[in-house]
């Protein structure tokens, strides 16, 4: 059974930073774009950042590029999120997920299939 557990959520002040990691277990995701969504309430549940099976490609929502970075650490099954001058809009539940199709690379939410059980980012003022 694929379990992915989020952790390193928290309650952070304006300007901090936190990294949050993503452990896969039952099934080896090397061949797979992994990626960290995030959702506010009230909201859609947004791509934040995505990152090819091999690392070499990475991608971001405007909106955190140059403060958050993603990586990966294939022989953990893991994947990360280091996020930076954090602000109250960055208030939100983050989830890691795993896309379906090994080798490709997408931000559609649909095109992903595993998921975690989220971990909540709140940023005070």
């Amino acid at each position: 059974q694929v379990q992915l557990v989020e952790s390193g959520g928290g309650l952070v002040q304006a300007g901090g930073s936190l990294r949050l990691s993503c452990a896969a277990s039952g099934r080896t995701f090397n061949r797979n774009t992994m990626a960290w969504f995030r959702q506010a309430p009230g909201k859609e549940r947004d791509i934040v950042a995505a990152i090819s099976y091999d690392g070499a490609i990475t991608n971001y929502a405007d909106s955190v590029k140059g403060r958050f970075t993603i990586s990966r650490d294939n022989p953990k099954n893991t994947v990360y999120l280091q996020m930076s001058s954090l602000k109250p809009e960055d208030t939100a539940i983050y989830y890691c997920a795993v896309e379906r199709s090994p080798f490709t690379f997408t931000a559609r939410l649909s095109d992903y299939d595993y998921w975690g059980q989220g971990t909540q980012v709140t940023v005070s003022t």
